[in-house]
């Protein structure tokens, strides 16, 4: 990959991970509810789908994705349903300020947790994979081994979804966070469970291009 064409991702790839979805609501919604450093692992799992992403753009299973309707349906409902019970299960979140959480009133959930929730996130989203299909091949030279292309795209995204995220799952841990009244900490746990409601939402009017 040119140095030109590298730079043009790297710029492109902040745009992808600031760009608000899914993703930032469910590190802020990881921050608010479990603290930087457990919340924080929600990031390596949106990376990781995103890697998985990658890959099935790269093995053609995005294009056939994109071409089969059924195929879409089934990925894109499956994130629907997963993104609102996201939003249910936030809604429903015990009424915990973060300094009782840290104090361990409240055990932490694990960090593995923390991976698979972000890793579904991303894997059930057929609009990242069809955006993926279209903004992949601009940075690609089919003159030159695709593997490391691949491997530098992945690589790349990956780096500015982790900052951006550590930014968003901070912002929810440290200014959020310091909230102690329970009616303050009942209506950001409903708005971030109505924000995954929202996405589900927009998941569900999302269609594939003819």
């Amino acid at each position: 990959m040119e140095f030109s064409t590298w730079l043009a991702l790297f710029a492109a790839s902040w745009a992808i991970s600031i760009s608000p979805g899914p993703g930032a609501v469910a590190s802020m919604s990881a921050g608010l509810n479990h603290g930087f450093r457990v919340g924080y692992f929600t990031a390596f799992g949106l990376v990781l789908g995103i890697w998985v992403q990658i890959v099935v753009v790269g093995l053609g299973l995005g294009a056939l994705m994109a071409a089969s309707n059924t195929a879409f349906t089934v990925v894109k409902w499956l994130g629907v349903l997963y993104l609102v019970w996201l939003g249910i299960q936030q809604w429903r979140a015990p009424v915990v300020p973060m300094v009782a959480k840290i104090e361990g009133e409240r055990p932490q959930a694990s960090r593995t947790s923390m991976v698979l929730r972000g890793l579904l996130v991303n894997i059930v989203n057929p609009k990242g994979t069809v955006f993926l299909l279209a903004v992949v091949p601009q940075f690609m030279d089919l003159a030159q081994p695709l593997v490391p292309q691949y491997v530098a795209i992945g690589l790349t995204i990956a780096f500015t979804d982790l900052v951006v995220m550590a930014g968003y799952t901070a912002l929810a841990a440290k200014v959020l966070g310091t909230l102690a009244s329970t009616a303050h900490i009942r209506a950001m746990n409903r708005i971030f469970g109505g924000m995954f409601v929202l996405a589900g939402s927009l998941l569900a009017l999302f269609k594939r291009a003819a």
